[in-house]
């Protein structure tokens, strides 16, 4: 019971100030519709409550699987067995990524079905297949983490001169959305539970992160690979007339409900199936760590129902008014400023950010600080919603002018910054963008690309996933060399 408090405690800490600065701007500078902000309230309510059951169910269900996996998987020391184990879980661990959904479902919407939401998640699913199985196989065989991201991104500017402006916004929000609340917990658990097989403890702890990083890249490259095959360049869309608020309080609520059960259901189903299978062949638990962990799929499919029922129905609809009505005052300030602080606080509510942050503190045995990533990471996230904001506000800066840049700073600051840390900073990218930047924010940045003039919401509106998904590897590469400067000055 103790823990259910301590963590519904934390959880309420990060809902809150993202909370209070909604309904302040409410009362000073926009007037949004009442039963926006009743629902607003809700679901912060909803919010609250799912995410402190969905953070017991990953500790007591969905990471001991994970963990559990990667032992199993990098006993039997066999790379056929590590790439098909690593295609198979990652391709079902994708598709069934709710934050995938919610950002292809948007796609589908503003684009009006020219791509459609289907096509999105399984193309966005091979690729994380593909790349989760790389990424098992650097561990098994100790293949540099820094050297293989290298690669890869390279590759990443290769596919990107050929593809157009409109897919690559989509493109690398694809790989932000799809290390969501789900993914993330059991990616991290699996790539802990093959690394500590190591013998050398300072490789299994580096080890032990990037494999987030190196699938997230995965969605990247087959969304691109989509674009150059089909060809498909010039897309148009909009914001469906009629994104003001319905009457009903209660009613959004309800339909979310209805469908959101069912995605969440179809996508712990596989987890399930792979845990029982594994149990029978491998595992062999006892009775009552087997019931243990039946309970915790329980409990993060109670919590992940409440929680995106919450920012569905509550958080999403507001976003989209609120940037709207903000992007429409003269002084454009304004939503440069409130970008920033609304990216601060709803990196503190994401449900991955908590379990990754945790980890890094576990793994580390304390010496890096959850309190401290998290610091960087809002910092980071702040920074890139307000970039995304001036992105709007300015036609003439493209989504490119901040990407190569940005990621050309980021593969150079891993040759210098503590490998510990390149794989922290890179797992990070991939976790901050997770239900509440798919939902909220994104909404929030559609509603502003609508407003201003001149501005395209399907350039514009999208990119944003992939500014908050670059700005942590920069934030926490430059933590890992302040870490480095530190220990050098304390010898």
């Amino acid at each position: 019971m103790g823990i259910i408090w301590s963590k519904l405690l934390e959880v309420i800490i990060a809902v809150l100030p993202i909370t209070v600065i909604v309904v302040l701007l409410n009362f000073t500078l926009v007037s949004l519709d009442t039963v926006l902000i009743v629902r607003f309230l809700i679901g912060a309510l909803f919010i609250i409550i799912g995410l402190s059951i969905f953070l017991l169910g990953v500790d007591i269900g969905i990471t001991p699987i994970g963990n559990y996996m990667g032992k199993a998987i990098a006993k039997t020391n066999k790379l056929s067995i590590v790439i098909i184990a690593g295609i198979f879980l990652g391709f079902f661990i994708s598709i069934a990524e709710p934050d995938l959904h919610i950002l292809a479902g948007q796609v589908e919407t503003v684009t009006g079905g020219a791509i459609p939401k289907f096509l999105i998640v399984v193309v966005v699913s091979i690729g994380i297949a593909v790349l989760l199985a790389i990424g098992l196989v650097r561990i098994v065989y100790n293949i540099p983490l820094f050297k293989l991201l290298t690669f890869l991104y390279l590759g990443v500017l290769v596919l990107a001169l050929f593809t157009s402006k409109e897919f690559l916004a989509i493109s690398f929000d694809a790989s932000g959305a799809t290390t969501g609340a789900l993914t993330v917990p059991f990616i991290l658990a699996l790539s802990i539970g093959i690394s500590v097989l190591k013998k050398d403890s300072k490789a299994s702890e580096k080890d032990s992160f990037g494999l987030v990083a190196i699938a997230s890249i995965g969605a990247i490259m087959t969304v691109m690979l989509l674009n150059i095959i089909s060809g498909a360049n010039e897309l148009e869309g909009s914001i469906e007339e009629g994104h003001q608020a319905s009457s009903s309080i209660f009613g959004p609520f309800l339909y979310e409900a209805g469908h959101i059960i069912q995605e969440v259901l179809i996508a712990l189903t596989p987890i399930v199936l792979i845990f029982l299978i594994f149990q029978m062949i491998s595992f062999k638990l006892s009775r009552s760590n087997f019931y243990k962990i039946i309970m915790g799929i329980l409990f993060t499919f109670i919590g992940l129902v409440l929680f995106l029922v919450g920012v569905n129905a509550g958080f999403m609809e507001l976003g989209t008014e609120l940037g709207y009505s903000l992007a429409l005052l003269d002084n454009k300030a304004y939503i440069v400023s409130i970008g920033f602080i609304l990216g601060i606080v709803t990196i503190l509510a994401e449900p991955a950010v908590y379990v990754l942050t945790n980890q890094i503190e576990d793994v580390t045995s304390g010496y890096v600080k959850r309190k401290v990533v998290l610091f960087a990471l809002a910092i980071g996230v702040g920074i890139a919603i307000a970039l995304s904001m001036l992105r709007i506000l300015i036609p003439d800066l493209q989504l490119w002018h901040y990407l190569l840049p940005g990621y050309l700073i980021a593969i150079l600051l891993m040759y210098i910054t503590p490998k510990l840390f390149v794989g922290i900073a890179f797992d990070s990218g991939g976790v901050a963008s997770g239900p509440m930047t798919a939902t909220f924010i994104l909404a929030f940045t559609h509603g502003a690309a609508e407003a201003i003039e001149g501005a395209d919401v399907i350039v514009d509106g999208f990119g944003m996933i992939a500014m908050v998904a670059l700005t942590p590897l920069i934030m926490l590469q430059l933590l890992g060399l302040i870490f480095k400067w530190k220990s050098k000055k304390e010898v």
